[in-house]
């Protein structure tokens, strides 16, 4: 978990910042969020690293940690931000701990965004906790839209998404 103190990290405000991240690494929960971060990257608002097929997550995993880290590194390198699509289960998923404290190890603009609320095969899930630190201060977007009877309206909520992904990204957080 990232263990920053609130007094080393920079916050700016929109204005200060000036520049869309459009150059991304995506770091989210594979397995259970695959879908829902597919239709994230369909957007087509930002540029992301490619995303894998199962088949080749699989292989890269079976080839053991320093794969993996490899991956990480080779993919995050020359992105501007880091965005971690936060969904159930992400804030517990240890590779996405690792994306974040190297992202704010390389002092990249790190921030969240929550994806629980696009449908994945026709469901929505639960919010999960957030990833960060409450110290850090890295901001967490939530699209999520409600509906008739409380119930999450997964088109509205992708919609909310498309108009406001390309602003989210110029909104992270580097550490100082």
């Amino acid at each position: 978990m990232l263990t920053v103190q609130a007094s080393q990290s920079s916050i700016f405000t929109p204005g200060d910042r000036g520049i869309m991240a459009k150059s991304v690494f995506f770091s989210f929960h594979y397995k259970r969020d695959a879908a829902r971060v597919q239709l994230v990257w369909n957007i087509n608002a930002l540029e992301g690293q490619p995303l894998l097929e199962a088949q080749e997550w699989e292989k890269v995993r079976r080839e053991g940690d320093p794969a993996i880290e490899a991956w990480i590194q080779k993919q995050m390198a020359y992105k501007k931000a880091v965005i971690v699509l936060i969904g159930q289960e992400t804030a517990s998923r240890p590779w996405v701990q690792y994306e974040i404290n190297k992202a704010w190890a390389d002092k990249r603009p790190l921030l969240g965004i929550r994806i629980h609320g696009l449908s994945s095969f026709g469901s929505v899930d639960r919010p999960g906790p957030s990833p960060f630190s409450a110290a850090a201060g890295i901001p967490v977007f939530d699209p999520t839209v409600k509906g008739a009877y409380g119930r999450t309206d997964s088109q509205a909520t992708f919609n909310n998404l498309v108009k406001n992904l390309e602003q989210w990204s110029a909104q992270g957080v580097v550490r100082s």
